[in-house]
C-alpha cells in the first residue's frame, strides 16, 4: 500500500496528470448531469448519434490541418444535434432514423478521409486514440484542460440555472408548453449542450465510449434513487467516482484509459442492480 501511494505521488508531480485529473472530473460531471434527461427521455441514442458525428469533423479538421480540432469540431456537432432534434419532428424522417444516417454517414466518411489522406503508418494508431481514447486524456495541455473545465463549468451552470425548466420538459413536455415553457427553443439549446459535452467527451473515453460515460451513471442511480433530484446527484457521484478511478487505475497499470473508465462504470451499475434486487 505505501509503494502505491508513492507512486501515485511521483505521477502526481507532472502536470499532464495532475489536468487529466481536473479535465475527467470536471467532463465526467458534466455528463452525468446531462445523462439522467436523455435517459429518461428515450434520447440515449443520440449520444451515439453525435459523437460519430464529431468522429467525422475531427477527420475533417485532421486532414485540413487545423492546430485546435475543436475549434472545427464543436460547431459541427452542434449542428447535427439541432439537425437531429429538427428530424425528430419531421413525418418524413423519424428521428432514429437521422440519427443512424447520421451516426454512420459520419463515421464511414471519416474514416474513408483518414485512409486517403493520413499515413499509413500512424492510421491504425489515430483511429483506435480517437475512437477509444486510449492516450487523450493524457495528452492534453494546459489550455486545454482549461477550455475543458471551462465548458463543463457553463455546462454545470446552465443545468443548475434551467433546472425547473429542464425538469418539466423531461417529465411533460406538452404540459410544459402549455404552461408557457418554449419548449421547442429550449431542446435546441439542450441539443446544443449535449453536443459541447459530447465533444468534450471524446477527449475522455473516445468516440465510441461516450455513451457509456452518459448512461452507465445515470442508469445505476435509477436502481436505487427514485426522485429525479436524487438520481442526478447519485448520477454525478457515480460518473466522477467512475472517472477518477478509472483514470487512476489507467496510470497504475498502464491499461487504456477509456476503457478503464467503463469497466469502472459497469462496476458501478453491477453493485446498484444487486443492491436492488436485494431491496425487491
Amino acid at each position: 500500500m505505501t509503494e502505491l501511494f508513492e507512486t501515485l505521488s511521483m505521477y502526481l508531480e507532472f502536470p499532464f496528470v495532475r489536468y487529466a485529473f481536473l479535465a475527467g472530473t470536471m467532463i465526467a460531471l458534466a455528463s452525468s448531469l446531462l445523462g439522467v434527461t436523455l435517459v429518461l427521455k428515450r434520447f440515449s441514442y443520440i449520444g451515439d448519434g453525435l459523437s460519430h458525428a464529431a468522429f467525422g469533423a475531427m477527420a475533417v479538421a485532421s486532414v485540413l490541418k487545423f492546430s485546435n480540432s475543436t475549434i472545427f469540431v464543436l460547431p459541427v456537432t452542434v449542428l447535427c444535434a439541432i439537425l437531429t432534434l429538427c428530424a425528430k419532428e419531421n413525418s418524413k424522417i423519424k428521428g432514429d432514423a437521422s440519427v443512424a444516417m447520421i451516426s454512420v454517414g459520419a463515421l464511414a466518411f471519416g474514416y474513408f478521409l483518414m485512409n486517403i489522406f493520413s499515413p499509413p503508418a500512424n492510421l491504425s494508431g489515430d483511429v483506435c486514440s480517437t475512437l477509444f481514447g486510449s492516450t487523450l486524456i493524457l495528452t492534453l495541455t494546459k489550455a486545454d484542460m482549461i477550455f475543458s473545465v471551462e465548458i463543463s463549468v457553463f455546462v454545470i451552470l446552465f443545468f443548475i440555472f434551467f433546472y425547473n425548466k429542464i425538469f418539466a420538459i423531461t417529465f411533460d413536455e406538452d404540459f410544459a408548453f402549455a404552461c408557457g415553457t418554449r419548449t421547442k427553443i429550449l431542446n435546441v439549446v439542450l441539443a446544443s449542450v449535449i453536443a459541447t459535452v459530447i465533444v468534450l467527451a471524446m477527449n475522455l473515453v473516445g468516440t465510441l465510449l461516450i455513451s457509456a460515460l452518459i448512461i452507465f451513471p445515470s442508469v445505476s442511480s435509477m436502481l436505487i434513487f427514485r426522485s429525479f433530484r436524487s438520481v442526478t446527484v447519485a448520477s454525478c457521484v457515480f460518473s466522477v467516482f467512475g472517472a477518477l478511478v478509472g483514470i487512476l487505475v489507467s496510470i497504475l497499470t498502464e491499461t487504456p484509459v477509456g476503457s478503464t473508465i467503463v469497466m469502472i462504470d459497469i462496476g458501478i451499475f453491477a453493485v446498484c442492480k444487486i443492491i436492488s434486487v436485494i431491496r425487491k
